[in-house]
């Protein structure tokens, strides 16, 4: 299943993609897409759904994060190859992990207003994750089956602020809006295998991150069953799986963003986002 919430900020519903894209209301049959709704049982339900008998949503409707409210949203650094080469730094021997807060996470098409007086702000294309099951010291032969979904993220960073300013990254990842996930929350069922996605980034129309999860350092089974050792993962609790090569962090010289560029970014299989950067002048 593709599961969404459509409509404006803060009064999403929960919907579905059918078989010829539209999106079906799901609001007559569960309150939103959270941590009430994405445990297992409730799923299945919902997938048992006949999906010609859900109202039609009205076409035009905002797309809204694909998941609502959720505990953590729990962070991967330097988990690609490529992208710890670009940074110069060593492959990681244990994960790197910081939060970003769930303050930053918007729509996967909603602009996206910049720092105020930001002049490092960067772009990160990841595969996110979506607990369905409470996880606690769990191994990595376990750690698929205690998720809910998989979903694009741009984990986008003011550089400034994460490397320039003391203090750990979060405070650089955590600006509003500085978290889109979406569009969909894509089940389990209908991907295949985690570590075989493609991850791609435009910026303005030009090509700037090509990678592949398959390229990652900790697959996310393994990322899973760590986080477990050091923390409870709930329903709902997002984890973001980190970025390959193409920051603009990575190029000599480095290459930021500024007001009224575009992005657009995609996952196999989890669809895209498209926005532009608009900067903070208030």
């Amino acid at each position: 299943m593709k599961l969404v919430r459509f409509g404006p900020i803060g009064q999403e519903k929960p919907g579905l993609l059918d078989r010829d894209g539209v999106v079906r209301d799901l609001s007559g049959q569960i309150n939103d897409i959270d941590s009430s709704t994405l445990d297992a049982q409730t799923l299945a339900r919902i997938a048992a759904l006949d999906l010609d008998r859900l109202p039609i949503a009205p076409e035009g409707q905002r797309l809204g994060p694909c998941v609502a409210r959720p505990g953590k949203f729990v962070c991967i650094g330097l988990n690609y190859h490529d992208h710890s080469k670009e940074t110069g730094m060593p492959v990681p021997t244990e994960p790197v992990v910081f939060m970003k807060a769930t303050s930053s996470i918007s729509g996967p098409h909603d602009d996206v207003r910049m720092v105020r007086g930001s002049t490092k702000s960067d772009w990160e294309v990841e595969l996110g994750v979506v607990i369905g099951k409470p996880v606690k010291y769990i191994t990595p032969d376990e750690a698929l089956d205690c998720v809910a979904g998989y979903c694009l993220i741009n984990d986008l960073s003011e550089r400034e602020w994460q490397l320039e300013r003391g203090g750990n990254w979060s405070k650089g990842k955590s600006a509003d809006s500085y978290g889109p996930i979406g569009p969909w929350l894509v089940t389990p069922d209908e991907v295949n295998d985690p570590q075989a996605l493609d991850l791609w980034l435009d910026l303005n129309g030009k090509r700037m991150q090509q990678g592949n999860t398959s390229d990652m350092v900790f697959p996310v089974r393994e990322l899973i069953a760590y986080l477990s050792q050091c923390m409870s993962l709930d329903v709902g609790d997002v984890v973001a799986t980190g970025t390959p090569a193409g920051v603009g962090l990575g190029h000599k010289p480095p290459l930021f963003l500024s007001d009224q560029d575009e992005l657009r970014l995609g996952i196999t299989g989890l669809g895209e986002q498209r926005y532009r950067m608009i900067a903070d002048n208030s």
